[in-house]
């Protein structure tokens, strides 16, 4: 499995073989000891797995968690195509308000590690886009906020030939200007502390 340091500090992402035959395909999109080469360490104990099915068009996101708690993420596509954005809102990381994409398929199955206290958004490509997360919290709607995608700030890819698909909470989400007023953005250092509890030294 190869692996690939993204813009924004922390976040991986990650391309296995992927062997063919006769009958179909196997892959392997989460590998442990790939994890650990990249990242210093295993996989964050997971809490909650996530599955999604989405139509061609559809956005989801971008969104972060309220930091405490926090939220790390290890997500792939099952199936269909999705571009998967990441967005760096850490208040003092040295790659605050970066973004960066990685297109996620099932030609090459690639995925992303998200660390704790980034945004987090992706765009169907294709109808019945399956996304496959695993995560270190549980879901708990209070600690769950929203990025607009559309912030021209971020001047995020989003293709021209998609007409959006979004929920309401996404479509009315705040700018990152307007976060930074707010008092919701995760700490980089408090964010730090957190990922690193998630990885006692046995693991």
């Amino acid at each position: 499995m190869q692996s690939r340091k993204l813009a924004v500090d922390g976040a991986f992402e990650f391309k296995p073989q992927t062997f063919a035959d006769e009958r179909g395909i196997f892959t392997s999109p989460f590998q442990e000891t790939a994890a650990r080469k990249a990242l210093g360490h295993g996989l964050f104990p997971v809490a909650q797995t996530n599955h999604s099915r989405s139509r061609r068009g559809s956005i989801r996101g971008a969104h972060y968690t309220l930091t405490p708690p926090g939220t790390a993420k290890y997500v792939y596509c099952a199936r269909g195509k999705a571009l998967d954005i990441i967005i760096d809102i850490r208040a003092g990381s040295p790659t605050y308000g970066r973004t960066d994409s990685v297109l996620l398929d099932t030609e090459e199955f690639r995925a992303v590690y998200f660390p704790v206290g980034v945004a987090h958004a992706f765009v169907a490509l294709e109808d019945d886009t399956v996304m496959s997360y695993m995560l270190s919290g549980e879901y708990v709607k209070e600690n769950e906020l929203a990025l607009s995608v559309f912030d021209p700030a971020l001047d995020l890819p989003i293709p021209d030939d998609i007409d959006p698909i979004m929920s309401e909470r996404d479509r009315a989400a705040p700018t990152l200007a307007m976060i930074e007023k707010d008092g919701t953005l995760p700490d980089y250092a408090r964010c730090l502390e957190l990922e690193r509890a998630l990885y006692p030294p046995d693991r």
